[in-house]
């Protein structure tokens, strides 16, 4: 099954570009209680997933920027320390579950790398559970016929 299915659309996604500041992020973030959100470039591009770790670790690492300064620190300056991978938006079901495993979130792009929407795990899971209760319904039908 083709993934535009379950893609809900970057117009319905809280992300941010890299020039947004750690203020706007941390306000944005917890206003949708969210743990990450995808970083766009300047282009539209996916950039990176960044994490509340990532801020954590920032904050850690740089104990000069108290919270009032954050609106001086843009997201380029916070390294992302993990690599959430995208996926054409042509990828099927089966190439996101690995993915999964490891995020929160699937980011998708189109063919030149623009981020258009993700496909949530939640998503991924339902799809998943559905295989495998169709899957039992067809072999309790073969027993019972059988």
């Amino acid at each position: 099954m083709n993934i535009a299915f379950f893609l809900l659309p970057k117009q319905e996604v809280v992300w941010l570009t890299m020039d947004a500041t750690l203020r706007q992020t941390l306000e944005r973030m917890e206003h949708h209680r969210y743990t990450a959100v995808p970083i766009l470039d300047n282009k539209g591009g996916y950039a990176g997933t960044l994490t509340e770790g990532d801020l954590l670790w920032y904050m850690k690492n740089n104990s000069q920027i108290t919270f009032d300064q954050t609106n001086k620190v843009k997201l380029s300056e916070v390294q992302m320390r993990l690599t959430n991978r995208a996926v054409q938006i042509d990828a099927n079901m089966e190439d996101l579950v690995s993915l999964a495993k490891v995020q929160n979130f699937v980011p998708v792009v189109d063919d030149m790398n623009r981020f258009i929407g993700i496909v949530r795990r939640s998503d991924i899971i339902d799809y998943c559970e559905a295989l495998i209760v169709q899957s039992s319904v067809q072999s309790n039908k073969e027993m019972a016929a059988g």
